[in-house]
């Protein structure tokens, strides 16, 4: 069952932050409408994940989607690359 205050509750915040938890927030009401949120660290930590997920899922899916239109590399093309950028590498950082 959520939490939901008024806003003007929070001149009592010792009260309302007992209430916030893991996993249960407290929403806070302003002129009858919901307004703000009160959430744990936690909860916090694990939107931003999410949010990372979501930004890794979208590319990943861009990445398939431009493979469909424009065609495949090759395993042999993609070695070839890296095998390019790890020459680069080390002769920018490594002085040969």
């Amino acid at each position: 069952m959520p939490v939901i205050e008024p806003v003007s509750e929070l001149r009592n915040y010792g009260r309302i932050l007992e209430k916030v938890d893991s996993d249960s927030p407290v929403y806070l009401t302003k002129n009858g409408k919901g307004a703000y949120s009160i959430h744990s660290i936690d909860d916090d930590e694990e939107f931003e994940k999410a949010k990372a997920m979501v930004r890794l899922l979208t590319e990943l899916n861009r990445g398939f989607r431009s493979g469909d239109e424009k065609g495949w590399i090759s395993e042999d093309e993609v070695e070839e690359h890296f095998r390019i950028r790890r020459r680069i590498h080390r002769n920018l950082f490594c002085g040969l």
